[in-house]
């Protein structure tokens, strides 16, 4: 693992918060139904951790000596609260095997601090995950 790898694989890991950022935002005001105040504070609780994430991110991609990326990943737009759930559980499970690989490579390249802050976003985006996968288990199809 190089260092323009590994900055380049940091950037893939802060456009994919900065679009978390934007999903749950956008999903927060476009919850519906009888559940919308739930759901909405739901999704708009989860930002917090997002935003610390991608600034942690930008802070490591700058100390490597990198320019951090301004531009998120998309963002899908379902239709429903299911639907949308349903999405962020997909991102939450992608995020959570992303900062797995990323920890690794982070050791790999020598980067024990990285990968010990990579470890505690793995704790985050699980708990994201099975938060998510609690509201769904019962959630009217």
């Amino acid at each position: 693992m190089t260092k323009p790898e590994l900055i380049d694989r940091l950037n893939q890991d802060l456009a994919d918060e900065l679009g978390a950022i934007i999903q749950y935002i956008v999903y927060a005001a476009r919850a519906t139904g009888p559940y919308r105040p739930q759901l909405s504070q739901f999704f708009l609780a989860e930002v917090a951790d997002e935003q610390l994430h991608a600034q942690y991110l930008a802070n490591k991609i700058v100390a490597l000596g990198g320019a951090p990326t301004t531009t998120p990943r998309a963002v899908p737009l379902p239709d429903g609260d299911r639907a949308m759930l349903e999405e962020v559980l997909a991102a939450e499970r992608q995020a959570t095997a992303a900062y797995t690989t990323r920890a690794k490579e982070a050791e790999a390249y020598g980067d024990k601090g990285l990968a010990v802050q990579l470890e505690d976003f793995i704790r985050d985006e699980s708990n994201h995950v099975e938060e998510t996968e609690r509201i769904l288990r019962d959630w009217p199809l």
